[in-house]
């Protein structure tokens, strides 16, 4: 019997330019989250030249195509498509030179520093091929495009924008994403693969007074900084060393001027966590310590606690993430793999919770495999191999493409090929 998966991808040849070309435009014209007019056009435009029945403006900038082909299961692939306002350094010839206005009016960079243009791209050449094979599988596929990934905002806005209605209701929810790891690789993994992530601001309140009279004030930077090293007994001493967590305070802003006491500061952090009850903890413990820090510098004013942004963990379910695991590894042999935990965040996890239905989510590789393996040699991957959101990542063209296009179809045929 014909294999689905290389009867549908044995035209990958025949359409890998038109791939490419794809993706240096999109790479070459990146949108910010909610604002991705040109990249949803040109994915529902070809999704129609495809022949699938298209749905755009879902949660603003979304889109899905749907492709019916006879009775059987129907399976949705997911593909992210907001880019981040960093400027590109990679000296690529198809780098972005875009910029929007910022909120504060001024000019801000954008590029495609985390590979959401590989994932529209890839999920585009599956759909292509998948309608150009029907006669290799049976059921629905449905293509969808999200945006905003990055604000945590894409998915829930489509699903309050009825997609549950608005799309037939998947067996399963499929979704990748570009990694540094070695292009050619693809890594599953059961359970639990991204960190949940919750982002707060924190602001305290003291007493101003002259620099030269601290006996008048209550000093909010004194009680941020104790609040900034307390914090970080949280994961060392209050977790198992076998618990992993992050805690990270990214920002402080506090005052004016060097001899003005303020009277007031703002910490922002951001914790990354893998179950609920690690999550629970450390939240809990971050309120415990900035209340009992303003208690001990009597504060005047009760300290302000505000969750700026939240993304749920993503836990693989089980029966999906074998049944991919055994097809990529029948297909892509020595390249499959289990991929490690991740402490990266995601919101796809919320478009199957909203259908009720299980998911399963993978990694690709995009680096260089020559420069991923010498820097592998010499101890020096965190230094010398471009992460997700630098200003230097930029996959390699190939074969990252064909094998994000071949890890989409590879995974939907492991239902719609049976």
């Amino acid at each position: 019997m014909t294999d689905p998966a290389q009867t549908v991808l044995a035209d990958l040849d025949s359409i890998r330019s038109d791939l490419e070309d794809f993706y240096q435009d999109l790479h070459r014209h990146p949108e910010l989250g909610l604002r991705e007019h040109r990249t949803a056009k040109k994915a529902a435009d070809a999704l129609r030249d495809f022949g699938y029945d298209v749905t755009e403006g879902i949660g603003g900038t979304g889109v899905i195509g749907v492709l019916a082909n006879g009775d059987g299961p129907t399976v949705m692939a997911r593909a992210d498509m907001d880019a981040l306002p960093v400027r590109e350094r990679t000296g690529l010839p198809y780098a972005s030179t875009a910029t929007v206005t910022g909120p504060d009016g001024s000019e801000q960079p954008v590029m495609h520093a985390c590979g959401h243009d590989v994932h529209v791209t890839c999920l585009l050449g599956c759909a292509r091929l998948l309608a150009q094979h029907r006669d290799a599988w049976r059921g629905t596929f449905v293509a969808l495009f999200q945006p905003s990934e990055e604000n945590g905002e894409g998915a829930e806005a489509m699903i309050a924008d009825g997609l549950t209605s608005r799309s037939p209701r998947p067996d399963v929810v499929l979704a990748q994403h570009v990694l540094p790891y070695p292009a050619g690789y693809v890594g599953t993994r059961a359970g639990s693969f991204l960190s949940a992530a919750d982002s707060l601001r924190i602001t305290v309140h003291g007493r101003g007074a002259h620099g030269s009279m601290p006996q008048a004030a209550v000093d909010p930077v004194v009680m941020a900084a104790m609040i900034v090293v307390r914090l970080q007994t949280i994961v060392s001493r209050e977790l198992a060393a076998t618990t992993p967590a992050v805690l990270t305070v990214g920002s402080i802003h506090a005052g004016s001027g060097p001899n003005v006491i303020p009277d007031r500061a703002v910490i922002e952090l951001n914790v990354r966590t893998y179950d609920d009850a690690t999550r629970t903890h450390v939240l809990d413990a971050i309120e415990r310590i900035v209340k009992a820090e303003c208690e001990a510098s009597r504060s005047p004013k009760a300290p302000e606690i505000e969750r700026i942004a939240s993304f749920p963990p993503t836990v693989n379910d089980e029966e999906p993430t074998r049944r991919v695991a055994e097809a990529f590894a029948a297909y892509f042999r020595d390249d499959a793999h289990t991929v490690d935990l991740q402490t990266a965040s995601e919101d796809m996890s919320e478009i199957p919770a909203a259908f009720e239905v299980p998911f399963t989510y993978w990694a690709i590789g995009g680096i260089d495999p020559e420069r991923y393996a010498e820097a592998a040699k010499k101890g020096t991957v965190f230094q010398d191999i471009p992460v997700n959101h630098s200003a230097t990542f930029a996959p390699v063209i190939q074969p990252t493409l064909d094998t994000g296009v071949s890890a989409v179809a590879v995974a939907a045929l492991s239902w719609l090929g049976s």
